[in-house]
């Protein structure tokens, strides 16, 4: 027996056999152990000092203290590296291999798991960004590329870099600073970097967006679900509490929210669209 909602059954039903489009942020990820960016583990010490995410997440910030920069992201990377994909990220990978080109998945998250699953590149968004990569900070390429295999992956939280680790982080192409490949809060996103028109072009073209593990804090989702709901496309909204999103999507005529475990309710609605789209054939 599903643990779905009747209401999201019923949607799933109706838009199943055309374009699917999955965004998930960063609950999806909690579950394999990565803690989300704004909570407690996403705080910093340096110098006698508690800085908060948002203080370090920026390009001012890097501009005033890059190594103080790095030093967070790396840890963090650590942490990413440590991680294993869970049953939410299996799930989306074999609905990939299912619906192939009628597939998009678009993810917040920056910690590879997604591809580690087994996620198609090609089908696969990362509008953050990829905390294995980084890129030039004056922006000679918008190409990014992989952080050197010489910097450690378990980087410890009150490490500082050393000069040699500080060299191997430069652009390869200008030998300029090189930063991590992410998007900073006082930064946009585009289209070479961060897929943001193609990703629009999903949701334009998506009969059906399921929305998993974001609270809609930021401004690409949000003009994403904007943009399925004001085109009548059917919206289902999962996560663990209420958010901007579970709260939109209930309130659209084609929409609906389910409040769980993404491990548990991402394998449950990729069963009921592969039966959906089984018993249309």
């Amino acid at each position: 027996m599903t643990i779905l909602d009747r209401s999201i059954l019923d949607l799933v039903n109706t838009a199943a056999s055309g374009h699917v489009v999955v965004l998930t942020g960063a609950g999806i990820s909690a579950e394999s152990g990565i803690p989300t960016f704004r909570g407690e583990e996403g705080y910093w010490v340096a110098g006698g000092r508690n800085y908060q995410p948002m203080e370090l997440a920026t390009r001012e910030a890097f501009s005033r203290d890059p190594e103080l920069v790095w030093s967070w992201y790396l840890y963090r990377r650590g942490i990413c590296r440590a991680a294993s994909p869970n049953e939410g990220h299996a799930a989306l990978v074999r609905l990939e291999s299912a619906l192939g080109d009628d597939f998009t998945l678009v993810t917040q998250n920056v910690d590879g798991l997604h591809l580690r699953a087994g996620q198609g590149p090609t089908r696969t968004f990362s509008i953050h960004g990829d905390i294995d990569s980084m890129r030039c900070f004056a922006d000679c390429t918008p190409t990014p590329f992989p952080i050197p295999p010489e910097i450690p992956i378990a980087f410890a939280r009150d490490q500082a870099l050393s000069d040699a680790e500080s060299a191997l982080l430069r652009c390869p192409t200008c030998h300029g600073l090189g930063r991590p490949h992410v998007l900073w809060f006082d930064e946009y996103y585009d289209e070479p970097r961060f897929r943001f028109e193609s990703s629009l072009r999903a949701v334009a073209r998506a009969d059906l967006l399921v929305v998993v593990g974001t609270a809609g804090a930021t401004n690409l989702p949000t003009q994403m679900v904007d943009l399925a709901v004001g085109r009548g496309a059917c919206v289902i909204a999962l996560n663990l509490d209420p958010s901007p999103f579970t709260k939109r999507a209930a309130a659209s005529s084609r929409g609906a929210a389910q409040f769980g475990a993404a491990s548990v309710l991402v394998p449950a609605i990729v069963e009921a669209i592969l039966h959906s789209r089984t018993r249309g054939a």
